[in-house]
């Protein structure tokens, strides 16, 4: 049976290894509702099957792992009132959390494009592998959106305002910068893959994270920092405020190639999407745990899904694709406390909840 056969989803059991393949390699592996209760419905399964020792995550095609969640369908839901949004992320948030917590070494191969909901499946694993085809973003402020998936947590952990760079720019890490940003973990050789996947596939029963690390730094480059992570010290001057106003002024104040052309890219974004973003990033540094930070981007998420700002921005990057939206309101400055304050209520009943 082809690939192409089988399904939005391969699932099997290849030696020793549990392999989790997202399968639509013509929409970049972009996850559905049922993908993702899938991957659940495989990682139920790996779990208390005594024959596999590690998990492997990959995608089907050249492209990459995974562009992120099928943004389309949401948009439609969005547009008729629909509820695919808060079904499809409470399933995800939970399933994001789980893999963070999973009991067996869980390899995440990231090559080629890692965004969205991408970096949920893989940023949270127990090992996370990029290659030097990598191109890792969390793009969401570009449609009126945020970085979920415990992106706030994983963006308020990466050194000094890098975080707080990428989630606001959506700007593509490489394999290196995204081990700096703690986005990964180890950068291979995208030609190494089929050798070292098939050592994972050979491990032995019973083996540890530890095993399976060495195993994974046998093929690495060793490399642990890309051109972004040179300019750290220029970002943490400019990113190191708590609201936006702050951070447009940094930049047109410094006035270089580099933060104007920041500048720029920022001026592209949803106000809205890039305030509740730093919010939500700066809330993230206090959070103790990944799942704190999956409730408050739950809740904020669910705002999102109802906002015309959602629609207009995959409208314009998606749907008619002129890259030209409109947002509401169109400056940071407009956007007041009330607009801001749904994206941070408590939700009651529909919290978000863990098992």
């Amino acid at each position: 049976m082809s690939e192409a056969e089988e399904g939005d989803l391969i699932v099997r059991r290849e030696g020793a290894a549990g392999v989790i393949r997202l399968n639509r390699p013509k929409a970049i592996n972009a996850m559905t509702l049922e993908m993702s209760e899938g991957i659940d419905a495989a990682l139920d399964r790996f779990e208390t099957d005594p024959d596999v020792a590690v998990i492997i995550l990959e995608g089907a095609g050249e492209r990459g792992l995974c562009a992120g969640g099928d943004i389309r369908g949401l948009w439609e839901s969005s547009r008729e009132g629909g509820d695919l949004g808060a079904r499809f992320w409470r399933q995800e948030y939970v399933m994001n959390a789980r893999i963070a917590k999973y009991p067996k070494p869980y390899v995440a191969f990231m090559d080629g494009l890692v965004m969205g909901g991408g970096v949920g499946l893989s940023g949270h694993a127990s090992h996370r592998i990029v290659t030097d085809r990598t191109k890792l973003a969390m793009p969401e402020v570009g449609l009126g959106f945020f970085p979920d998936v415990g992106g706030t947590f994983l963006l308020s952990r990466s050194p000094g305002e890098i975080g707080t760079y990428f989630g606001l720019t959506g700007q593509t890490m490489n394999g290196p910068d995204a081990v700096h940003a703690k986005f990964a973990d180890a950068v291979i050789s995208a030609a190494k893959w089929p050798e070292l996947r098939a050592a994972l596939t050979k491990v032995r029963q019973g083996a540890t994270a530890a095993d399976v690390t060495r195993l994974i730094n046998g093929f690495a480059t060793g490399e642990t920092a890309g051109p972004v992570a040179a300019k750290e010290p220029v970002i943490d001057a400019l990113f190191g405020f708590d609201r936006m106003e702050d951070i447009f002024a940094a930049l047109k104040r410094d006035g270089s190639e580099f933060a104007l052309a920041t500048l720029k890219t920022l001026t592209e974004k949803s106000p809205r999407g890039m305030v509740v973003t730093l919010k939500l990033l700066r809330l993230a540094r206090t959070a103790s745990t990944l799942e704190e930070c999956l409730v408050r981007e739950y809740r904020a998420a669910c705002e999102v899904f109802r906002s015309d700002d959602f629609r207009e921005g995959v409208r314009a990057a998606v749907i008619d694709k002129d890259r030209n939206p409109t947002w509401s309101p169109p400056r940071v400055e407009d956007v007041t406390p009330q607009m801001l304050a749904p994206y941070f209520a408590e939700i009651g009943a529909d919290e978000l909840k863990f098992n």
